[in-house]
């Protein structure tokens, strides 16, 4: 019998809550400065001429690049101009007709080919027009976006990776275990995700599970946006991170969603700083940080939320007791998921050799049903 809490939230609406109860940058609109392309251009290499003399042989002015400036050139009766592609094409012609469809005998090319009017050619004005918008306001920003910004003389400045803290909790965490005890693994996991999604990462010292240590950590924060920590978030007498939150007057975003592993989740807000309270162990810590930190470096980066998901059909069937959604590692072979035998939320083994999380609805699936799942990275 399941001893889940029917109000538990769901793993979509935990992620929507996050991204709205983060600032995104403020970007502006973009409007075209002037039509684009600002003239007409060749868009292969070829020569430039009249189209209404046919094949007729035509004599080659010269050359026409990049950037030369057309106006050199005249293209008249019985003549042409060898052109590049980008450039803008000289006065009086309208077609260009390729390299590959030329007959060339010196200075003289005869097109094998019937060329047309605006054969090759990327009319002024097709891709957008001078007051155009380009770009509303708040657009997400990405590499095309910001090449846009550049097109229109509005340089965007790169804005700097954001900085993410990293810091395990748990009195057991020490460099020389004893068979009671245990190396810290988490915090090198969530720093090495955390710099795999793109943040400057400051892996800290594990934290004893005490509320005078914790508290200290999440008032003296330093350069950091966001601070990871794994354990202290769920039941136990030593899990003291949702009341020193409380204590501090942080904003609870939530705790404890609905997914497996995973389910004491927790996310707040401490002026402005992001906490994300991972669960202690490993795969829960795992999922959920790469679930949660990929969509909240989007959103204050002012990039597009991600979308981790990807659909593949399962090799094997995958029994899922209780009521929660459950993340079980794979390896994708041939385009299909191979369940691994997991242990539990516990077994960090079976995670490492794994290259896919299927997605497993309560009660569990059966081979050869198509599920959505994500790459473990």
């Amino acid at each position: 019998m399941s001893c889940d809490h029917p109000d538990l939230l769901p793993l979509d609406e935990a992620l929507q809550r996050l991204w709205n109860a983060l600032p995104a940058p403020d970007l502006p609109g973009l409007r075209a400065e002037r039509d684009d392309p600002a003239t007409d251009r060749a868009s292969m290499d070829g020569v430039a001429l009249k189209a209404s003399e046919g094949r007729a042989s035509r004599r080659v002015l010269g050359t026409l690049y990049a950037g030369s400036d057309p106006a050199v050139f005249a293209v008249a009766p019985g003549t042409a101009v060898r052109i590049m592609t980008g450039a803008a094409l000289p006065p009086g012609a309208d077609a260009i007709v390729p390299v590959e469809a030329l007959a060339t005998d010196g200075d003289t090319v005869r097109p094998q080919v019937d060329p047309k009017v605006g054969d090759h050619v990327r009319r002024q004005g097709e891709q957008a027009r001078a007051g155009d918008q380009l770009l509303p306001a708040g657009t997400p920003l990405s590499a095309a976006r910001l090449a846009l910004f550049a097109q229109e003389g509005q340089l965007l400045p790169l804005r700097p990776r954001l900085r993410v803290g990293v810091a395990s909790t748990g009195n057991e965490l020490v460099p020389h275990p004893a068979s009671h005890q245990i190396r810290d693994s988490n915090g090198p996991m969530l720093a090495a995700l955390a710099h795999t999604l793109g943040a400057d990462v400051d892996l800290r010292s594990a934290l004893p599970d005490e509320p005078a240590a914790l508290a200290a950590a999440l008032q003296n924060p330093g350069d950091i946006r966001i601070l990871l920590t794994s354990g202290g978030v769920s039941m136990g007498d030593h899990d003291h991170l949702p009341g020193v939150l409380k204590d501090l007057g942080a904003t609870i975003l939530f705790h404890k969603i609905r997914l497996k592993p995973g389910k004491p989740m927790l996310a707040a807000l401490l002026g402005d700083l992001l906490l994300l309270g991972l669960p202690g162990n490993p795969v829960s810590a795992y999922v959920n940080g790469l679930l949660f930190l990929s969509l909240a470096l989007a959103r204050l980066e002012g990039r597009a939320a991600p979308d981790p998901w990807r659909r593949a059909r399962l090799a094997a069937a995958v029994r899922n007791k209780g009521d929660r959604p459950l993340l079980h590692p794979c390896r994708l072979v041939e385009g299909r998921l191979e369940p691994l035998p997991g242990k539990g939320s516990a077994d960090l083994v079976t995670l490492a050799r794994a290259d896919a999380l299927a997605w497993i609805d309560a009660g569990g699936l059966e081979a050869g049903t198509k599920t959505r799942w994500m790459p473990v990275v």
